[in-house]
């Protein structure tokens, strides 16, 4: 039996970087051609690896071609640098540090928790699945628009066979398979930034980051920038230039799932959440990339408060994204659609043709998405879960951020429906330290009790 890895055998990244470099604003068509002209395969469009490994010729020259793209210019560089301080500089309306805040109360961040876990769940089963799957699906369950928990129950055969399930999701994300909430790349990282806040305090580095995940996460959990950021520590390779080299993935969406806890353990204070997320996605992730997980910590920072509407949350959080950048003009025109078209369909409709020239797991569609989602439901729960889950794309992921957002802002877990939380049976399974089977009040609890330590103790970060 051949083990085929995915997201770090080079012939399958070299199409990956292609698509990288032609949206970053480099000319790889010379090196498009020799790759494509010695038989090398186009990325795999929706899974990690190729169906059949690449020969050893391929294999090396797709190493070669790697090296080589990541020589080629940017004429993005200049309005989309990853440094924090050329950020800072091209923010006109960067957060000033703030007085004292309202710190989110224990019952707030429970509702967070369980609005990440909810939103993550609800897009699991049809994560990786075409927008048209997840509406067929949906309607075929009588759910459309999506209202609750997909179910198999009356879902056509044929249907399922033209649309699967996600293979490792269904079994414990349908309806009727629900029995507490499994584990999930999207639970796992906040979990380790709360280790890493234990460990290190709030002026933690990128390089302590790397040390953690090498202590506590195990490699065959990591997916996309976050593998190949593994991979390259493993050969030696130090932050910063994990997030560069062979890594066509350092602007997907891996850095934005990471970023709620520095929002939770920074309320008020957008700019320190957005600085403690850059520290984080560096590791991983280069400008949008990393600008996806400070909008995100950004947002969550001001949502924290407790007294900030969606709206204003969501402006907070685009000021710490450079406003000439891609993904800020994504988040712009992604809530001006929300904000001006009353059916959320026709709003996914635009934003799947605007962003069809990126792949499912990029960063701009998915934090667009997230965006249109908060911003069409108005914050309200079940209406941002729904529609962020209903958009397509990264299912499980967008699910899980629009939860946190809105959860969060519920201000209790009781204000979350029974519906959603109740099958959760405040149970969490993980393979992070010793988190196993902990409890969303447990951890709400934790969340608490550092963020009190780490405001009261520590000097904020600049």
């Amino acid at each position: 039996m051949t083990l085929r890895l995915t997201w770090v055998q080079p012939e399958d990244l070299l199409g990956h970087e292609l698509a990288q470099a032609y949206q970053d604003g480099r000319a790889p068509e010379a090196i498009a051609a020799r790759w494509h002209a010695a038989g090398g395969p186009e990325a795999p469009p929706r899974a990690g690896t190729s169906p059949t490994p690449a020969s050893r010729y391929l294999r090396a020259l797709a190493g070669d071609l790697l090296d080589e793209l990541a020589e080629l210019p940017s004429g993005l560089a200049d309005a989309e640098p990853t440094d924090l301080g050329q950020i800072r500089a091209h923010c006109p309306d960067w957060p000033a540090r703030p007085g004292t805040a309202p710190a989110p109360t224990q019952a707030h961040l429970e509702a967070a928790w369980l609005g990440r876990a909810v939103g993550c769940l609800l897009g699991k089963p049809v994560e990786k699945l075409p927008l048209e799957g997840i509406r067929d699906l949906a309607r075929a369950g009588g759910n459309w628009p999506l209202r609750t928990w997909f179910t198999a129950r009356g879902v056509p055969d044929d249907l399922l066979r033209t649309h699967p399930w996600n293979r490792r999701s269904a079994p414990t994300s349908l309806a009727e398979n629900i029995d507490g909430m499994p584990e999930d790349d999207d639970l796992n990282y906040p979990l380790l930034n709360l280790l890493l806040l234990q460990r290190y305090g709030r002026d933690f580095t990128t390089a302590d980051v790397a040390r953690l995940w090498l202590d506590e996460l195990p490699a065959g959990r990591t997916f996309t920038a976050e593998r190949v950021a593994y991979r390259n520590l493993l050969t030696g390779i130090e932050p910063p230039h994990t997030a560069h080299h062979r890594n066509p993935f350092r602007e997907w969406i891996g850095a934005l799932i990471r970023a709620d806890v520095h929002g939770w353990t920074n309320p008020g204070d957008p700019a320190a959440a957005a600085a403690a997320a850059h520290r984080d996605a560096t590791l991983t992730h280069t400008a949008n990339g990393v600008y996806a997980a400070m909008f995100t910590a950004a947002t969550i920072a001001e949502a924290a408060t407790g007294h900030g509407d969606i709206h204003a949350c969501l402006r907070t959080g685009l000021t710490v994204v450079p406003p000439a950048s891609r993904l800020a003009e994504a988040i712009r025109h992604a809530v001006h659609l929300a904000r001006t078209t009353e059916d959320f369909d026709t709003v996914v409709d635009a934003l799947h043709t605007t962003h069809r020239a990126y792949h499912w797991v990029h960063a701009l569609p998915n934090t667009a998405l997230i965006a249109a989602a908060l911003t069409h439901a108005n914050g309200d729960f079940s209406g941002s879960i729904c529609r962020a889950v209903s958009g397509g794309w990264d299912t499980d992921s967008n699910g899980a951020t629009a939860g946190s957002v809105a959860g969060l802002l519920t201000g209790a877990p009781a204000a979350l429906p029974d519906r959603w939380t109740t099958p959760l049976k405040n149970r969490l399974a993980t393979s992070v330290a010793d988190f196993d089977g902990i409890g969303f009040d447990t951890l709400a609890q934790l969340t608490h009790r550092l963020t009190h330590q780490l405001t009261h103790r520590e000097t904020r970060h600049p």
